[in-house]
């Protein structure tokens, strides 16, 4: 694997970033504005603590410490097989947030969902159940506003074809699907392994675009993310969702925060379009796209729901808005679908957020979690940091 400057959002130089950085005094946390990078862990001490302040943006040049960054080497530092721990690489954008994600927030991946439902995890049902169900439901369903009268009666007609699924209820229902995605400092960074389980005989990447929310719920920026998912788990019972998102090194992040600032807002993440490109050691090759602007629910009615008067996050939260596509591609026997093979290398591109870069590999082969909340804490202590 090699991660250069490719990586990088296309306007890179003119954007506002936050980003995380192992060196070997500890993790960092880091503002780039203009190219230019400056040390926050003495102001801020985590990523949680700075996304807290009013316009964290603003704040990289008023409470940062100016800093040498090479960025090619970081880079190329950061990919797993090239990586010297004792040179900085680049970790999971985030510290002590939930880490959060919605499902089902897409026409065409709540359709994936019923599908997966109807084969009971069996891949090779896939392709028939999926025309099956196409010519009940059809994709007109992206018209509707979920929790709307007009959802109510295609629920209605559905329950009474039989065809009515849980993944429709929160798909076209008034209440979204919001889940833990994995334990706060859980979540991977660019460069690293992703990790599929495995007993799984049917999994796939989820690319997705990420709200970077504070404690009072405002959304401060965003990242691209991996919610890699084992569909055959979860298509045996809706119950086993922990097992079927929750496992080592299955949620990816990166590269970096886009900080919202006066050239990128809110509606650059609604009018985004998110590059699915995988890679495999067989020869396998995978290019798909989605536009985040399908999502059947905005950003802000997602968040909204995932943080608020009956649920609160004082560290704040990161929320995946859930993938407008899930890979369909046959690799090998027709009917089969995709899934993921040791060795898959998985890009989540996107122009103004860069590229999310890497490797599938076994969970129990990914490095194990080590380094968690007690260890952050310790190393900031033993820093003396944060200093104001």
């Amino acid at each position: 694997m090699r991660l250069d400057r490719t990586c990088l959002p296309a306007d890179f130089a003119r954007g506002t970033f936050a980003a995380r950085i192992m060196t070997p005094e500890g993790p960092c946390v880091v503002g780039l504005i203009g190219g230019a990078a400056f040390d926050m862990t003495p102001t801020t001490g985590t990523m949680a603590r700075w996304m807290e302040t009013e316009n964290p943006a603003a704040c990289i040049r008023t409470r940062g410490v100016p800093m040498a960054l090479d960025l090619d080497a970081l880079l190329a530092n950061s990919a797993h097989d090239a990586r010297d721990p004792a040179k900085p690489y680049l970790l999971a954008p985030i510290d002590l947030q939930a880490v959060k994600a919605a499902g089902v927030t897409y026409v065409r991946s709540m359709l994936e969902r019923v599908i997966e439902e109807r084969c009971r995890g069996d891949a090779s049902l896939a392709a028939a159940v999926r025309i099956e169900v196409r010519a009940i439901i059809g994709d007109d369903l992206a018209a509707l506003v979920p929790g709307s009268a007009e959802a109510m009666r295609v629920k209605a007609a559905l329950v009474e074809k039989g065809w009515w699924s849980q993944y429709l209820e929160v798909g076209i229902g008034p209440d979204a699907e919001i889940f833990t995605k994995c334990a706060p400092m859980a979540a991977v960074g660019t460069g690293s392994k992703v990790g599929v389980h495995p007993n799984s005989q049917w999994s796939n990447p989820e690319p997705e675009a990420v709200m970077v929310v504070n404690s009072r719920g405002r959304i401060q920026g965003a990242a691209l993310g991996n919610d890699v998912n084992l569909r055959d788990v979860e298509g045996r019972s809706a119950l086993l969702l922990g097992r079927a998102k929750d496992n080592n090194a299955s949620a990816a992040l990166g590269p970096m925060i886009r900080l919202f600032d006066d050239d990128f807002t809110l509606e650059d993440i609604r009018q985004a379009e998110i590059t699915l490109t995988i890679s495999g050691r067989d020869g396998f090759a995978l290019e798909e796209r989605g536009a985040v602007g399908s999502i059947s629910r905005d950003p802000t009615e997602i968040v909204g729901q995932m943080i608020g008067a009956h649920h609160q996050y004082p560290d704040g939260a990161v929320l995946y808005l859930g993938t407008p596509f899930s890979p369909s591609k046959d690799r090998g026997a027709a009917g089969m679908g995709f899934t993921h093979k040791e060795g898959d290398v998985v890009r989540v591109a996107s122009p103004r957020l860069g590229a999310l870069v890497n490797e599938v590999d076994r969970t129990d082969e990914c490095p194990p979690w080590v380094f968690g909340t007690g260890a952050l804490f310790a190393s900031l202590t033993r820093r003396g940091l944060p200093r104001a």
